[in-house]
């Protein structure tokens, strides 16, 4: 048996960031999907879990349980510190986690699935204005992050130098849903260039969205 159980669905951004982490570490785990469009995380069950009802979630052999995905993240990455995730000198740390919340404190939060469903429930919002919304918000966030990836000078590779970081894993998982609401990525030159580093990583292609059992 797995040590950690990974309960998640297969097109989450989070889910798809706590799936490349496991694969870095080189980490086992038993996968555990919830279909997000048929309610399936709010059951009584996975509310049990993760009172939160929101993918992912870590349940560790000791039956804890872990949400969020940047918590589970560093969880991971201090009881597993290889390879590291986040660099060992405090203003190399806290860039890649300044790069990192871009995405996943103004992108993802106004971007995720329940708020795409309340603007259809309850303003009315066709599929293409909910496709307009969610492109609105990766340019507001794009713009600066390309203008910061594109000129500062820990730029490599990836993010931060030519070793993957938490930063790459929130970029590749934002750059995968851009796909699904045709946001443009002609203005990002430098994202879509490390974004095509991180997926020529087998890490990275095992966690993307198709390749998972619960793939539609």
């Amino acid at each position: 048996m797995s040590e950690f159980v990974l309960h998640n669905y297969f097109r989450s951004s989070t889910s798809f960031r706590v799936r490349a982490t496991l694969n870095i570490k080189g980490l086992d785990y038993e996968y555990v999907s919830y279909h997000l469009r048929k309610g399936e995380q709010r059951s009584e069950r996975y509310l049990d879990l993760n009172p939160q009802g929101l993918v992912p979630a870590l349940e560790i052999s000791d039956s804890t349980v872990l949400s969020q995905s940047i918590a589970i993240i560093e969880y991971l990455n201090e009881v597993y510190p290889e390879p590291p995730l986040l660099p060992a000198e405090p203003l190399a740390r806290a860039r890649v986690r300044s790069l990192a919340m871009m995405v996943a404190c103004d992108i993802h939060p106004i971007n995720n699935l329940r708020i795409l469903k309340y603007l259809s429930n309850h303003f009315g919002a066709d599929e293409e204005a909910i496709a307009e919304w969610f492109r609105t918000w990766v340019v507001e966030t794009f713009t600066p992050l390309e203008a910061r990836l594109s000129t500062e000078p820990d730029t490599g590779r990836f993010c931060h130098g030519d070793i993957v970081s938490l930063a790459d894993i929130c970029l590749a998982g934002q750059v995968i849903n851009n796909v699904r609401f045709a946001a443009d990525m002609s203005a990002y030159p430098t994202i879509q260039r490390i974004h095509d580093a991180c997926m020529a990583l087998a890490a990275f292609k095992a966690a993307v969205p198709a390749a998972q059992p619960d793939a539609e």
